[in-house]
């Protein structure tokens, strides 16, 4: 008998060279966070100090425990509306 579950699941061989995205259909909420995912399982050699730093700068909130730090959550979403706002 099959199992139903919820989500997606990243798959990936082991030496990086193929990664496949399974279940649900990702939207563009999940889809920056699925991206990194691969980068990290597919291309272990850029898990360096630098690669981190260059991440954190183009994603300044990832690494952050937002529900922990509330002043987070507004600077996050005052980012986001500057950049929406220069974007359109």
């Amino acid at each position: 008998m099959g199992v139903l579950g919820f989500g997606t699941e990243i798959v990936s061989a082991a030496d990086g060279s193929l990664a496949a995205l399974l279940g649900a259909s990702p939207g563009a909420s999940t889809a920056v966070s699925i991206m990194l995912d691969i980068l990290e399982k597919c291309f272990p050699a850029y898990q360096t100090e630098a690669w981190q730093q260059k991440i954190n700068e183009i994603i300044p909130f990832r690494a952050a425990a937002l529900i922990k730090h509330p002043e987070k959550i507004e600077a996050a979403r005052r980012l986001s509306e500057r950049l929406y706002q220069n974007e359109v």
